[in-house]
């Protein structure tokens, strides 16, 4: 089998990118070593940026982003027991985030692919990437136990952090860069409706809270917990009882609790690998770069490296320009960088650190009380919160 850009991963990045080119009508093939079910059943981010959502535009998928997503003007900040809003769209001159699970963004782009009959190997055992330095790379994997090679002209690899996409890069070209944070997020996924209209990101003493939601019925609560901790020492009422004694009487007047849909632990890391690219495979995604979710950057910034890898693809193929590919890498990175501060900041600024100490938690609450008195600080937070330009709207607009 050939093909012209062999994507791997059927994630919302693999997913977004083979949509993008098939509308640009460059053939690709998507290669992912889960099932459909699988990939639908992780429970993920849910807040997107304007160039995410522009991005879905593009690739004829966002009617239902549209239509069911909810549009947040603000979020809020919770310490010392008071709440402070603020106003993302009076700092940033209008603009606004929007609040659309990335499960359905990953049903969407699939239900556009089956719809379009374009080719996605589901189960694709063994995958390996060969000739990623020649002119002719090529996918090596087993079907239903059968050897499977697929040739191509540029790999994707958009199959997060633990898959064979930035592994395939030699060792003494990569370079990585990583924090593991000394404690987790306790996320719980119910059918209620939230305690708030907008997110709340909570600086408690008892830890970390994040109040956010999935629609106006579905809510996600998230709590700051050891490394330690395990899914099964928590029960839904335990997790009821520490959100209440966290967020305090006054929050708790709207809070609705019900039985959870899904519970899990996720630990916190930064990490970021460089170079993006190596001859002609392209790294996208958590492939390559992995964020804390206090900033809401994960699959934000995944869609921005589908952006320029998109770009590149579309000046390589109809454009018969490289310069994309060749500035891929460095496009990529220099957002990633930024991101990577922003939620690192984040995470910082708003979570208990078991070494933090009195005159630590005296700088978190200077700080938290100098964001919300000084329009500068808040500025800049809100602006990193609705997404740092992209410089690729000339693109966007030119080919929508």
């Amino acid at each position: 089998m050939r093909t012209k850009v062999a994507i791997i991963g059927a994630g919302p990045a693999g997913l977004l990118l083979g949509q993008l080119l098939h509308k640009a009508g460059i053939d690709n093939v998507i290669l992912e070593r889960q099932t459909p079910e699988y990939v639908l059943g992780r429970i993920r981010a849910g807040v997107l940026e304007k160039t995410a959502v522009d991005l879905l535009d593009l690739a004829g998928v966002s009617e239902r982003a549209h239509q069911e997503g909810l549009v947040h003007e603000g979020i809020e900040l919770m310490f010392d027991g008071a709440r402070h809003r603020i106003d993302l769209q009076e700092l940033t001159g209008g603009k606004h985030v929007t609040v659309y699970g990335q499960t359905e963004v990953t049903r969407d782009l699939m239900d556009a692919r089956n719809n379009a009959g374009l080719s996605t190997i589901y189960e694709a055992e063994g995958v390996q990437l060969e000739g990623i330095d020649t002119n002719a790379p090529q996918v090596r994997y087993r079907q239903n136990g059968v050897e499977q090679t697929l040739q191509c002209d540029f790999i994707a690899g958009c199959d997060g952090f633990h898959g064979v996409s930035r592994k395939s890069i030699p060792a003494d070209v990569l370079r990585t860069y990583e924090r593991v944070y000394p404690f987790g997020w306790l996320g719980m996924l119910a059918d209620v409706p939230p305690v708030s209209d907008e997110l709340i990101y909570a600086h408690t003493p008892r830890g970390f809270v994040l109040c956010s939601m999935r629609s106006e019925t579905r809510s996600r609560y998230y709590l700051q917990v050891p490394l330690t901790d395990k899914v099964e020492d928590w029960s839904d009422e335990a997790f009821w009882d520490e959100l209440r004694l966290r967020l305090g009487a006054d929050v708790c007047k709207t809070l609705v609790t019900g039985p959870s849909l899904e519970k899990s632990i996720a630990p916190l890391r930064s990490f970021v690998a460089e170079p993006m690219r190596h001859g002609r495979l392209f790294l996208a995604g958590d492939a390559a770069h992995i964020v804390p979710p206090t900033g809401a950057k994960g699959l934000n910034l995944a869609a921005s490296d589908v952006g320029f890898l998109y770009e590149a693809m579309t000046d390589h193929y109809l454009e018969r320009s490289d310069r994309g590919i060749e500035n891929y890498s460095q496009r990529c990175l220099e957002r990633v960088w930024s991101a990577e501060r922003f939620s690192w900041w984040f995470t910082t600024l708003t979570h208990k650190f078991p070494d933090t100490g009195e005159f630590g938690l005296k700088m978190q609450a200077a700080e938290l009380n100098y964001l919300i008195k000084s329009r500068s600080a808040s500025s800049a937070l809100a602006e990193n919160y609705v997404g740092l330009p992209m410089r690729m709207e000339d693109l966007l607009a030119a080919r929508a």
